[in-house]
This record gives C-alpha cells, structure tokens and sequence, in this order.
C-alpha cells in the first residue's frame, strides 16, 4: 500500500513538471518591454499596458489615479499640540510653534486653519506607530497633545546612488 502511494505522488509530481511552463522574467528579449520611463506620467503609463478588462474597471481605476494626483500628499499621521478659535488663536499657533521648534528642531511644524479653529501639527508620519514616538517624546513639554489622521507631505527620496550587489 506505502509502494503505491509513493508511486502516485511520484507521478503526479512529474506530470507538474512537465506541465509546468517556465518563464526566465529577467532574460534580455524581455527587458526592453518591462523598461518603464521614470519620468512618464501614471496616466500614459496606464495607456501602454495591454490588459484586457472591464470598461467599468479601467474608469474606476482612472478616476482612482486622478483622485490622488489631486490631493497634496499621502494618508497619514500627525501629532497635534494645539488648536484654538480665540481671537488672537493665530498668533497663540505661531507661539506654540516657536516653542516647539526650540526644543525638537528636527520635527516639520504645520500651522492649519480648519474653522473654527487654528491647529498646530506636528511631523509626517505613514504610521501612527510612528506618530506615537514623537508623541511619547513630546507628551511632557505638551500634555494636550494628540494623534491625528491627515494628508502629510509625500516623503523626501533619497539621492545616494546605491550599488547593487548581486
């Protein structure tokens, strides 16, 4: 019973491999279609690939695209340390902003006006992990912070050329 066991997953694994089709991604004939200009906008790039789809789909997804070329930046999170609607709420944001900057320069401090209010905001983070370091570093000097959902700024890329090592 063990013999014809093994006989059959013997077989039915090499009619896998003979079945199997194989695909070297990285082989010169294929390099030149896989190579993308980096400076091509999303849309054009979209408009070059041939993919057989749903009109609905390729409208979804270009509505999708236009709606985040639109915004100015990405899903993220901040720590606010102070809001406002007093009537002189604007000079008291650009007081608490000095103060921060005087003891965590390394930090972007945003000033918002969403009515009624003046906010000050503080940092770009992806992660709202992320956004608890500072908070946890800053919870002392500012007890009335927060954690906030917003639209950060996209991050900076980095201009070291790095070697690949293969």
């Amino acid at each position: 019973m063990m013999r014809k066991l093994i006989f059959v997953i013997w077989v039915f694994l090499i009619c896998q491999s003979l079945s199997a089709q194989h695909f070297i991604p990285f082989a010169p004939e294929h390099e030149e279609k896989d190579s993308v200009d980096v400076e091509m906008p999303a849309m054009r790039l979209l408009e070059r690939l041939d993919v057989n789809q749903d009109l609905r789909l390729e409208k979804l997804l270009k509505w999708h695209v236009e709606n985040n070329e639109r915004k100015e930046g990405i899903d993220g999170f901040r720590v606010e340390i102070f809001f406002s609607s007093a009537l002189n709420a604007r000079e008291l944001s650009q007081e608490k902003k000095k103060d921060f900057l005087s003891k965590y320069p390394d930090y972007n401090v945003h000033i918002k006006f969403i009515s009624p209010n003046f906010r000050v905001r503080v940092g770009d983070f992806r992660t709202k992990n992320e956004a608890l370091k500072l908070y946890k570093k800053i919870e002392e000097d500012f007890p009335g912070a927060f954690i906030v959902p917003d639209i950060i700024d996209l991050p900076l890329l980095k201009t070291e050329n790095y070697e690949r090592s293969d």
